[in-house]
């Protein structure tokens, strides 16, 4: 046996009553909108004489401009505001529940898929590596905890 110690860290959000831990309170306060994407250190470029030229707009040419790009569906309630990361990520977790067996269909029946399960879940895990360092601490903890209880409950359904 080897003297080792094993550290267990728990980074659950919520204590067992329910209530959101010390370290998660920032999550219960309105946070300002973020209108400025953060600086990120440009990749290697070429010298400027060989760089190429490059449009003031980060959108290709012909493309419409970000105000009249907008999409507007038909029974829309006027005001929604521009889709965020939040939407994002429930956007993609909503299946899981589905395939877990969670949620049943409109038709009563359940769509129970673990390997569909896990495919999400998967998913959103590619979502968190891929944008890891470019989140604010907010959104950076939702999908962390949407992951962490994903993963719990897909693990009491395998058995």
């Amino acid at each position: 046996m080897s003297d080792e110690k094993l550290k267990v860290t728990d980074k659950r959000m919520f204590t067992a009553d329910g209530r959101l831990k010390e370290e998660y309170r920032f999550l219960a306060e309105p946070s300002a909108p973020r209108d400025e994407p953060e600086a990120v250190a440009p990749p290697l470029a070429p010298a400027p004489s060989e760089a190429p030229a490059v449009s003031e707009s980060p959108m290709p040419p012909g493309y419409p401009e970000e105000s009249s790009a907008r999409l507007e569906l038909p029974g829309t309630p006027p005001g929604l505001g521009r889709p965020t990361f939040y939407d994002l990520v429930s956007l993609l977790a909503e299946p899981i529940a589905i395939y877990l067996g969670d949620l049943e269909l409109p038709t009563g029946e359940s769509a129970e898929n673990l390997e569909m399960a896990r495919l999400h879940i998967d998913l959103l895990d590619v979502l968190r590596q891929k944008t890891a360092g470019h989140l604010s601490v907010q959104e950076s903890g939702f999908l962390e905890d949407l992951l962490y209880r994903s993963r719990v409950r897909y693990v009491q359904k395998r058995g």
